[in-house]
């Protein structure tokens, strides 16, 4: 009976005590029913560590990322013993930012690893852990412009995990219809060509089609594109590293002036008003479009998108100027909040998902690339297709950031005042001598910051 009853698990004196008597009242057959009425005899089993994981991508991502998402965090599961609860952020980057803001300034103990769009390091960076004493053995093999985005001071507070680039997407068919064997490396090379691509297109008939397509509203997509046409011709980065602004000269507006050419010529009227999804549309669904600049990830590399006209595209570096051909950083990369409950979980989540998507970016540049989309002169940042350059091949362009970290947490404020001053040239409500030196002013009002260059 003793045996039985430390089988039930009453372990301490007084509660075999209590367990003896009643099982003489009961007899043995009694025994199951005890077992039940007692678990709390027992000495509680250790429930596994559940940490959270609020993934920004996740809610807009394309399908085939999800289960390969699932797939990760539970081989991480069985490899630590370590629940992973894998929920999806808002569908923008406003909302987002909200919510992964609040819940930080908040101190919340969930969620403990953050997506972290590579803007954010510079507002959020009071709230999350430095990793570099986590990281430290990684370093080496991270591309250091990509690194330097997720640095606020001597802090890393993201490691980069989804980097993405601005990539120039062409028509293959197009460009061999009209006799180029190549696409364009500059931006007047890109409008000679879409001049002409345009006019056959219509001529045959096809009066809604266009050359150029991009995302020209008021928005951060306008930013983007912004900084790169500045960095090709020498106008500056918005803010300098040093937290000189940099906007109010000629070569920057030289930029913004040229880009208000193209609207209504190669660009549709309604490109000023046009979002990411609404470009992407015009050159993937509808094929109205020669020439498309969207975003590239060594992961869209490797999985092309199951679109219409997939298997008539090809991808590029961004075209560029005089002095430069860079494409904007953008992508996610994975911090922890400083008041995680489960820290040393958390850091071993960020150290797996990582290191796994190292490993499967070393195994994709092993790969042949696939038929399509056609691959030229891709951006230095796109490893996948390392393989594919041939001898004499450029590398492709190199990469700008956006001012982020510098600008901190004014940099909302600064990237909402940059697009709203580009709009209003490519719209025709300001002229753009006039929309830098407003816009000059505006930005020392915002950040305090001095500015860098006569004028």
């Amino acid at each position: 009976m003793n045996e039985a009853i430390e089988r039930a698990g009453c372990r301490y004196t007084g509660e075999r005590k209590l367990c003896g008597a009643l099982l003489r009242r009961l007899g043995v057959s009694g025994f199951l029913l005890l077992a039940l009425m007692f678990g709390g005899c027992r000495k509680p089993v250790q429930e596994p560590v559940t940490i959270t994981f609020l993934d920004p991508e996740w809610s807009h991502d394309l399908e085939v990322r999800r289960p390969l998402s699932a797939e990760a965090l539970q081989e991480f599961t069985r490899e630590t013993g370590v629940l992973v609860k894998h929920i999806p952020g808002p569908e923008t980057a406003p909302d987002q930012l909200a919510l992964t803001e609040g819940l930080l300034k908040k101190g919340a103990v969930t969620p403990d690893v953050y997506g972290i769009d590579v803007i954010w390091p510079g507002i959020l960076s009071n709230y999350l852990i430095d990793l570099k004493p986590y990281l430290s053995s990684g370093f080496a093999e991270q591309d250091p412009v990509v690194l330097a985005g997720y640095t606020v001071g001597d802090r890393l507070v993201a490691i980069p995990y989804h980097p993405n680039i601005g990539i120039f997407y062409y028509r293959t068919d197009l460009l061999e219809k009209y006799g180029y064997s190549l696409p364009p490396r500059t931006w007047d090379e890109m409008e000679k060509m879409a001049a002409k691509i345009q006019a056959g297109e219509r001529a045959r008939g096809d009066k809604d089609f266009w050359g150029f397509v991009w995302p020209g509203a008021d928005s951060e997509g306008l930013t983007c594109l912004g900084v790169e046409w500045q960095a090709d011709e020498d106008g500056g980065h918005i803010i300098e590293s040093d937290g000189k602004i940099s906007v109010n000269n000629a070569n920057a507006t030289r930029t913004w002036e040229r880009a208000a050419r193209w609207v209504g010529s190669i660009s549709p009227p309604s490109v000023t008003s046009y979002q990411e999804w609404d470009a992407s549309n015009a050159f993937w669904i509808t094929g109205r479009a020669a020439f498309f600049r969207g975003w590239m990830s060594d992961f869209f590399l490797t999985h092309p998108l199951a679109v219409p006209y997939r298997d008539k595209a090809g991808a590029t570096s961004v075209p560029g100027g005089r002095v430069a051909r860079v494409a904007t950083l953008g992508g996610f990369g994975l911090g922890i909040s400083k008041t995680s409950a489960h820290r040393e979980e958390a850091v071993k989540l960020v150290k797996f998902l990582t290191d796994r998507e190292a490993r499967l970016n070393t195994e994709r540049a092993q790969y042949e690339p696939p038929a399509r989309p056609e691959a030229f002169e891709l951006p230095t940042l796109l490893k996948a297709y390392a393989r594919v350059y041939k001898p004499g091949e450029n590398q492709g362009g190199g990469v700008v950031v956006r001012p982020s970290n510098i600008a901190g947490a004014k940099y909302d404020e600064v990237s909402e005042a940059y697009a709203r001053a580009v709009h209003a040239v490519l719209t025709g409500k300001a002229k753009a001598p006039q929309a830098a030196a407003d816009l000059e002013k505006e930005l020392v009002r915002i950040t305090g910051f001095a500015t860098s260059r006569q004028h």
